[in-house]
């Protein structure tokens, strides 16, 4: 079978336990795990059979274990399409730590390097073998493979197939002769990321036709939703980092390099240690930020959507925004890379009106056909929606995807926790609009909606005065709301589609509906802005978040030296193997590590996340760093915890954006 030899000289002392199917004890010795989890085991047994799948299941979910396992069972080695060329080398090294036999090809390899994998390609010696998407399209890549005994065909971060998504990428399309080519051979489609339209043309467009489809449940109940309204954004970052992240690791998204750069130094110079990542830093001081990421604990990255796809770092404890994402898959996306390891994370970000003057006005100025604008003005209605929705953030990220949410709501984003206040706008809305068609109709101009507000609140302003606005009859009109009311008012008739931003210059027109409120015959309910828009945790503690922490199993404090010092332990070895620190051992297994407390390396063996070869290289340090230690006073061997389940298995990478082997998207300029 392609494990056979997956541990060596160890498959003597492999302990398969009666009754376990070859694919559950393969679980149990390479990855420690004692279950599957969810329906990892039925996909596992359908793509052993020979069937094809295509398989939807959120960032953490344990998609990678779908095909490491059927690989490490099948005769041959599996063939994993994926577009995470500058992470290839940490998959590889997760896979080897867990004694899995695995291998790489790509263009960040010398000729040496490269005809080394082919001989242990071509003699069965590799379990997995990475490519990128673009290999594929080589003649030589092909008649390699065409040499060898391939055992599945995994093609990750499949909705990158889809031409309409936010990740499309060319050389997937090609990806479909794999079955035209190798029609015996199963094939996995695998993302974290589809709509149901996505989900028919990932489908369509690999021509699986007969795959069976697993679709698992998007909730990432550890996640905690959080918007709140923009104010000072670079501070109120810093305020939520303070408050409720210090000393963890994090990303945040700025839409622009310029964005980052600034917010990274403005975080340092704070004493938050953070760097920046964007295509328009060169290749070494990207690589270097991103391995001082996977390898250091508590660093921020400052990024633009081109990092993090893939990055396989279980304790991102936050993941920020200072500007809008494009589209619901990719907020959704950005922020599942926060809580891998199922403990308590946030996603926050912060939202106001230039954002949603900005990305509309992306749309405008934008390449692409009117079939294309289209469709991006649709991504970005759904994620104003997100974020003006009064009910539960969840449901309506579920819904989005398809799925039912709980009606109760999620008791875990801020609408739940906080439930925000509605209001009749429709006076305030005809006032916003009657002054559009003011400026429109007797003085032809159009202005944007800085002006718009200055107007509103009689506010003689150098500008105001310039072009005689306050001689207009709107003018001074709107003095029961503040400037952030406003602000607010016409952010909301924005995402409602009342009004449109046009041109260059964002300025504000009517649109079709814009009427119907104008001739009362629509109402306009307006969410209430708050007082103060601060970053502050709402209160309470939600349904989620109480599950979260009651499966993170919060350690007594006498345990707490115990698992920093085994933390440490950890670090010692990750510096010295040159590897990121969950390569050796995830948090949750040093936590149920002291938990237990083992005497013996045979007892360590026991516990969740410690397969034999994890066993065999450091069963002994973590023995003898406990036995250094003074021991709990009824410290005694126990089962692991089923609940804690198979993770995500060290070796996953859900995400890909950073692909050195094509030239990024170019970056918008700051329009702000």
């Amino acid at each position: 079978m392609g494990g056979t030899g997956v541990i060596g000289d160890m498959a003597e002392t492999t302990q398969v336990r009666d009754g376990d199917s070859e694919a559950l004890a393969t679980l149990h010795r390479v990855f420690g795990y004692d279950a599957f989890r969810g329906e990892q085991e039925a996909i596992v047994e359908h793509v052993i059979a020979g069937g094809d799948a295509v398989v939807l299941m959120p960032t953490g979910g344990g998609k990678s274990l779908c095909y490491q396992i059927p690989s490490l069972v099948r005769p041959g080695t599996g063939i994993v399409v994926s577009p995470l060329i500058a992470l290839m080398q940490d998959q590889v090294d997760a896979l080897r730590a867990l004694g899995v036999r695995a291998g790489f090809m790509n263009s960040t390899q010398d000729f040496d390097e490269r005809r080394v994998v082919e001989a242990e390609y071509l003699a069965g010696e590799l379990d997995l073998l990475y490519l990128a998407p673009e290999r594929l399209r080589l003649d030589s890549t092909l008649d390699l493979l065409s040499r060898g005994k391939i055992s599945l065909f995994a093609i990750d971060e499949a909705h990158c197939v889809s031409q309409w998504g936010h990740d499309f990428r060319p050389d997937y399309l090609a990806l479909s002769l794999l079955g035209e080519r190798w029609p015996d051979v199963p094939r996995l489609a695998l993302t974290a990321t589809a709509t149901d339209a996505t989900h028919r043309e990932i489908t369509e467009r690999l021509n699986m036709p007969a795959a069976r489809h697993f679709v698992a449940s998007f909730d990432r109940p550890n996640i905690q939703y959080r918007i709140v309204p923009k104010s000072d954004p670079k501070k109120q970052l810093l305020s939520f980092l303070r408050e409720e992240h210090p000393g963890d690791a994090g990303i945040v998204y700025c839409l622009s390099r310029n964005s980052v750069e600034k917010t990274a130094e403005f975080l340092s110079r704070n004493g938050v240690e953070a760097v920046p990542y964007h295509a328009g830093l060169d290749a070494g001081t990207r690589a270097a930020h991103q391995s001082r990421f996977l390898r250091e604990e508590g660093l921020v990255v400052v990024a633009t959507i081109a990092f993090g796809m893939g990055i396989d770092k279980p304790d991102v404890r936050f993941v920020a925004h200072l500007d809008l994402p494009k589209s619901v898959e990719g907020y959704y996306q950005e922020t599942g890379r926060a809580g891998r390891d199922g403990l308590p994370s946030t996603a926050w970000m912060a939202y106001g009106l230039n954002d949603v003057v900005q990305q509309r006005k992306l749309i405008q100025l934008g390449e692409g056909d009117e079939a294309f604008r289209r469709r991006a003005q649709s991504h970005l209605d759904a994620m104003l929606a997100l974020c003006e929705t009064a009910r539960c953030r969840r449901g309506q990220l579920l819904a989005y995807f398809g799925q039912d949410p709980d009606g109760a709501g999620c008791g875990n984003c801020d609408t739940c926790l906080t439930p925000p206040e509605t209001w009749d706008g429709t006076v305030a809305a005809q006032k916003v609009l009657s002054t559009v068609v003011r400026l429109k109709r007797e003085r032809g101009q159009k202005f944007g909606a800085g002006q718009i507000i200055d107007i509103l609140l009689g506010k003689r302003t150098a500008k105001v005065i310039q072009f005689d606005h306050d001689q207009l009859s709107v003018f001074g009109i709107g003095e029961e709301l503040t400037e952030g009311e406003w602000r607010g008012a016409v952010r909301q008739l924005l995402a409602q589609g009342l009004l449109a931003v046009e041109g260059e210059y964002g300025t504000l027109v009517l649109t079709e509906t814009s009427g119907e409120v104008l001739r009362r015959e629509r109402e306009v309910p307006l969410r209430k802005e708050p007082k103060k828009a601060a970053a502050a945790r709402p209160a309470g503690g939600g349904r989620g978040e109480r599950k979260a922490k009651a499966a993170a199993a919060e350690l007594p404090a006498e345990l707490v030296p115990a698992f920093e010092a085994l933390r440490a332990w950890r670090a010692e070895q990750a510096r010295e193997q040159g590897v990121p620190a969950y390569v050796i051992f995830h948090d949750a297994t040093l936590r149920e590590i002291v938990t237990v407390w083992p005497t013996s390396v045979g007892q360590l063996g026991g516990i969740s996340g410690v397969g034999e070869k994890k066993l065999a290289t450091y069963g002994e340090g973590v023995v003898e760093v406990l036995a250094g230690l003074e021991g709990p006073a009824a410290a005694a061997p126990s089962a692991p915890d089923p609940a804690t389940g198979p993770g995500t298995g060290t070796a996953s990478r859900s995400d890909a954006d950073d692909w050195p082997e094509h030239e990024p998207e170019p970056e918008p300029e700051d329009w702000i």
